[in-house]
C-alpha cells in the first residue's frame, strides 16, 4: 500500500507529519506492506535562492500579536516528537533545487536519508537549502555521488518530476501541507495524532483486501478519514 506525502522542506509541520506518519506505520501489524512516498509542493514558488526574513519574523508578518504563540506551540509539538524547530534561524527560499535532489534520491535508492538532512538543515540548523553547494554536501552526506548531484543541479534533471507532482497535487485539490493520499484515496491531514494515522492506515490496509470497503473509502468527501 502507498502512502504518498505532499510537502515542502520549509514547512514545520511537513517534518512533525513525517515523525506521526513514522511512527503510525511502525506500529502497523503489517507495516512491511506500507511504501511511504514523499511528493513535492512548494509552499513559496516565488522565493529566490537568497535567504530574506527569518520563518518567526515571516510568521509575525502573517499573524501580528498572534505570530510569539504560533511559534511557541509549532516549537513545542516539535519537541513532542524529537524535533529541534529553530523558526528563528530557519530562513525561507526557494525549495524547488531540494525537491529536485529529492527526486533523484527516490531513483537512485537513499530518499530517506536526503530528505532528513535537508529538513533537519533548514529547520534545526538554519542552513540555505537552496544554496547547490549545501545541496551537494547534504546529498553526498545521504550517500549519492558527488558528480551525480552537481549533474543534477547544473542542469534541469528532475523539474518535470517536481512539477507533475505540483500538477497532481492540484488535481487532487490539495492547498495545504502536510497532505496524505492513502492507497490513491482522498487527501487527509498528515498532522494528526499519530494514533489517528494509524487507525486511517490501518483501515486503508482492510480496504485493500475488501473491494466493498474500497469503494465506500473512494467516496469519503475529500480530507475525510476512512474512520470506523
Amino acid at each position: 500500500m502507498k502512502v504518498e506525502m505532499y510537502g515542502d522542506v520549509l514547512c514545520p509541520w511537513c517534518y512533525i507529519g513525517k515523525r506521526r506518519v513514522e511512527a503510525a506505520v511502525r506500529q502497523l501489524a503489517d507495516s512491511g506492506r506500507v511504501e511511504v512516498v514523499w511528493r513535492s509542493y512548494e509552499l513559496a514558488p516565488d522565493e529566490g535562492r537568497t535567504p530574506g526574513p527569518t520563518a518567526a519574523e515571516a510568521m509575525t508578518a502573517w499573524w501580528g500579536d498572534r505570530a510569539p504563540e504560533r511559534v511557541s506551540r509549532i516549537q513545542a509539538e516539535g519537541r513532542r516528537e524529537g524535533l529541534e524547530l529553530n523558526l528563528h534561524l530557519a530562513r525561507p527560499v526557494s525549495t524547488f533545487d531540494a525537491h529536485r535532489l529529492l527526486h533523484l534520491a527516490a531513483e537512485r535508492g537513499p530518499s530517506e536519508a536526503v530528505l532528513e538532512g535537508l529538513l533537519r538543515a533548514y529547520h534545526t540548523e538554519g542552513r540555505n537549502i537552496a544554496d547547490p553547494q549545501v545541496l551537494e554536501r547534504l546529498g553526498v552526506a545521504a550517500g549519492l555521488p558527488a558528480d551525480e548531484v552537481r549533474a543534477a543541479l547544473d542542469g534541469d534533471a528532475f523539474a518535470e518530476d517536481v512539477r507533475a507532482d505540483e500538477r497532481r497535487a492540484a488535481a487532487l485539490g490539495i492547498d495545504s501541507v502536510p497532505s496524505l493520499v492513502v492507497d490513491g484515496g482522498p487527501p487527509t491531514s498528515g498532522i494528526q495524532s499519530s494514533a489517528r494515522l494509524r487507525a486511517l492506515l490501518e483501515d486503508a490496509l482492510a480496504a485493500s483486501h475488501d473491494p466493498d470497503r474500497r469503494d465506500t473509502r473512494d467516496r469519503l468527501p475529500r480530507g475525510s478519514s476512512p474512520r470506523r
